[in-house]
């Protein structure tokens, strides 16, 4: 049974967030829902506890404080809550130039993206470990197994992180029934490229080469509770994968640079 477990869901205002959140909670858990946007968050609570008859707690916060995830978790301790269930989904781009960018907004995207779902993980899985019982989903990408691309300096970087890092959390917590997933989804429909001003240029890819954030969800439990390390959602993204693992680097490069030059934001050089 899980209707006493609890999951924690960052970046759950929208998009593959949200999603998690739906999906956990049509499976009976009991949610803690953590993004920067409040009204949201109580919103989609609201409705969840209502649908689902599930206790859903709500805690407004932006991750790009340093101080955050130990806060967070402070918190949920103060109140005797546990966590069985981490969905590391918080992200964003950065489109534009590495150098062109001040420091703090770099720094301020690693704490998001690397930082912060580091530390959950390295904060909440002792007590999954003690109760022999734990699901961690790293929300990555398949950014993170092709070359990077100009343009988004950091992104792509920060999806391999959190890859190899789940690969290494998966086997160290088997044996303690501790399982964690990558979940790496391709263009998937939600509010990212609003976010990053792309989305009048990514609109222009086929359809087929879009999922549905409910079903990059849904993929993503099954995957976790099958104990299955990483997960490359759809068949077309699968197909990437395997493309770029067998070309030559110098290809490989070459093909990401031509394709980033049609979806590229910001300044374009030569």
């Amino acid at each position: 049974m899980t209707a006493h477990r609890r999951a924690l869901i960052t970046g759950a205002s929208a998009g593959i967030g949200e999603a998690f959140a739906r999906e956990l909670a049509r499976r009976g858990h009991d949610l803690v829902l953590t993004a920067r946007r409040a009204d949201r968050l109580e919103a989609l609570a609201r409705e969840l506890r209502d649908r689902h008859q599930i206790d859903v707690i709500v805690a407004p916060l932006d991750l790009a404080r340093p101080d955050g995830p130990e806060a967070l978790v402070a918190a949920l301790d103060a109140q005797g809550l546990s966590i069985d269930v981490l969905v590391n989904n918080a992200g964003y781009g950065v489109p534009g130039y590495f150098e062109e960018q001040p420091w703090a907004t770099h720094a301020a995207f690693i704490q998001v993206l690397m930082t912060a779902p580091t530390e959950l993980a390295w904060r909440l899985l002792p007590g999954m470990k003690a109760r022999g019982y734990g699901r961690i989903v790293n929300v990555a990408s398949l950014a993170g197994h092709v070359p990077g691309s100009a343009g988004h300096t950091l992104y792509a970087a920060s999806k391999a992180y959190l890859i190899r890092f789940s690969q290494s959390l998966a086997l160290e917590g088997k044996a303690a029934g501790v399982h964690t997933t990558a979940v790496c989804p391709g263009f998937t429909y939600s509010e990212f490229h609003d976010v990053t001003g792309s989305r009048e240029l990514v609109s222009k890819m086929p359809k087929f080469m879009w999922m549905d954030a409910a079903t990059v969800a849904r993929q993503g439990m099954d995957a976790v509770e099958a104990g299955k390390a990483v997960l490359v959602n759809g068949r077309v993204n699968r197909f990437i994968k395997a493309l770029f693992k067998v070309v030559p680097d110098a290809l490989a490069l070459k093909m990401v640079e031509r394709q980033g030059r049609r979806f590229r934001t910001g300044p374009q050089r030569g």
